[in-house]
């Protein structure tokens, strides 16, 4: 059976190295071996766990804090969306939260944006009347309430490597006949001339294609129609180091291996999140522990936490520490919101 290392193999000796944006374009939405359009990757069965798997206490919160805003902002008709909604848990909880806000549900329409076949069967028999699109061009022009968590760390980046006053781009080649890393000639990138400052020779900066675009989208909806976004995902700010990871079976493995078969994520850079955002104004990064305690984490937890005992128990309170403490989920993802300019910022987050 020809398997996605073959295709790519063949496309690397006919036409040369590829860049690691399209390697990872491949390995994750190849319309037959694609990892994204092949399979479910969550939950325990799967390669890894996002924050809405863990515990239904993370929707809550983001619920409520959307819900809040489109209050704030005088109750508009417009629409609910997601950027990667997984299985549909996070958007479940978001709606399930706010069930009991007047007139949310009915004044905002359902809108997901998801390339995988598999996971949007998965949402579709999770959530109501679900719009689907393939990217968020198509959202309505309308007030914009959105949630991306851990979306934009799966997009295909490009890396490129300090060399003098020039660069050289990290590209997938072949050694015989296996994949490999390898470095294209040196010079100058007037995309990178302002990281010239803050770099030295042999140090890896990655630039995301697709990001700007896809954020100066979200941000002249809510900068001309309102709503909120909240953008939820490890990294900080600007680009520094190789941060290409993969996971399968949720243990790292080398990512040219088996392409198609594991997960590749990278850091993001919100730097270039919130410069893209114009003309929506955004708040300042915040650490995703921070956000949930100042959305009221605890206080849900320790209310869930009444009606628990033995081992739900255990699992509930080890939930909540996973998502807020520094030294697991709460420190290393971060958070920021993109907001209209006559407003004020998304709860849990400041300006």
């Amino acid at each position: 059976m020809t398997t996605l290392a073959d295709l790519l193999k063949r496309r690397i000796a006919t036409t040369g190295p590829i860049t690691l944006a399209d390697y990872m374009s491949e390995a994750l939405l190849h319309p037959e071996h694609g990892y994204y359009t092949t399979r479910d990757p969550l939950g325990a069965t799967g390669d890894f766990v996002t924050s809405p798997e863990i515990s239904q206490m993370f929707g809550e919160m983001i619920g409520l804090c959307l819900a809040q805003a489109w209050m704030d902002q005088g109750r508009p008709n417009g629409v609910l969306a997601e950027l990667g909604p997984g299985r549909g848990t996070l958007m479940q909880d978001i709606l399930r939260a706010t069930k009991g806000v007047a007139g949310f549900h009915d004044a905002l329409a359902l809108h997901l944006v998801e390339a995988s076949p598999v996971l949007r069967a998965a949402q579709s028999a999770r959530l109501p009347n679900p719009t689907f699109h393939a990217d968020v061009s198509t959202l309505p022009d309308a007030p914009l309430f959105l949630v991306a968590n851990e979306f934009f760390d799966a997009l295909p980046v490009r890396q490129f490597q300090r060399d003098g006053t020039g660069w050289r781009e990290r590209m997938v080649g072949l050694d015989s006949d296996t994949l490999t890393m390898g470095l294209s000639a040196a010079a100058p990138l007037a995309l990178l001339e302002h990281r010239l400052a803050d770099t030295k020779d042999g140090d890896i900066v990655e630039v995301c294609p697709a990001l700007p675009a896809i954020m100066g989208q979200i941000g002249e909806r809510i900068g001309t129609h309102g709503g909120a976004a909240l953008i939820i995902d490890y990294g900080d700010w600007r680009s520094q180091g190789d941060t290409l990871q993969a996971l399968r079976g949720h243990q790292p493995v080398d990512p040219l291996h088996a392409p198609g078969t594991a997960d590749l994520t990278t850091h993001v850079d919100f730097e270039v999140i919130t410069q893209s955002a114009a003309p929506a104004r955004f708040t300042r990064i915040t650490p995703q522990g921070v956000f949930l305690e100042r959305l009221g984490i605890t206080q849900r937890a320790q209310s869930l936490a009444q009606s628990m005992s033995g081992d739900a128990l255990e699992s509930h309170i080890a939930a909540h520490r996973r998502l807020t403490h520094p030294s697991e989920m709460g420190d290393l993802f971060k958070v920021v919101g993109i907001y209209p300019d006559a407003h004020t910022p998304p709860a849990g987050l400041e300006p």
